[in-house]
């Protein structure tokens, strides 16, 4: 009926599409975040493992042995439990980002702004307040993994790494940490952009309702 076309038609307006391009920022989040946690697994004799492992990390290394190996090991333990609180709050923050946007989406589709048009005035507050408290909780993830790469245990496991030949143990923001951090930029710009839209179609839900009163 008429009802649900009005339903399908929610999910081809600007703030729908907003809303879901803030789910797949958060999906995004997610991932990165997982991946910046990476292994409690700790070193493992990687020539061992065969395969793409033994030649990605070269195949004429012997790799640690007795009392390195150990060390290489506590090091890698120690710099997994330093990352793992931020990883996790990051992992949690991207799962709010998640839920909210699939909510508001559900709401909308079940036609509650229509019918309560002060819902659209709450989704624009909560969507400022949450691109606001980005710029802290970013500055927060990557003080806090910088300070983690600045540790003694990081420059120790460096240095451990690169004397055996191994790269790519730098003490340095990788790929999936910088990535994280733009797309919760990205995704401050699209709560703004949606806080905007709410303002939009909560004044043309309010016209379209004084509409009947004016005949």
């Amino acid at each position: 009926g008429s009802l649900e076309r009005r339903r399908c038609l929610y999910l081809h307006t600007g703030r729908a599409f907003c809303q879901m391009v803030e789910v797949l920022l958060a999906v995004l989040i997610l991932v990165c975040s997982s991946v910046s946690c990476g292994s409690a697994g700790g070193y493992t004799g990687l020539p061992s493992l065969g395969g793409i492992y033994y030649y990605q990390y070269g195949g004429a290394y012997s790799g640690f042995g007795g009392a390195e190996g150990e060390r290489a090991q506590q090091l890698d333990q120690r710099f997994y439990l330093l990352k793992l609180p931020i990883a996790r709050a990051a992992m949690v923050v991207g799962g709010c980002l998640l839920v909210f946007p699939c909510v508001l989406i559900l709401v909308s589709v079940l036609q509650v702004p229509w019918h309560f048009p002060v819902w659209l005035l709450i989704e624009c507050t909560l969507y400022i307040v949450i691109a606001v408290s980005t710029v802290p909780a970013l500055y927060y993830f990557l003080h806090s993994l910088l300070s983690v790469y600045n540790s003694s245990v990081c420059k120790e496991r460096e240095q451990l790494y690169q004397s055996k030949g191994y790269q790519g143990f730098w003490c340095s923001l990788h790929g999936a940490e910088i990535a994280a951090g733009l797309l919760g930029c990205m995704a401050a710009m699209a709560y703004l952009l949606s806080a905007g839209l709410a303002v939009r179609d909560y004044r043309t839900v309010h016209e379209q309702k004084q509409k009947p009163l004016q005949l």
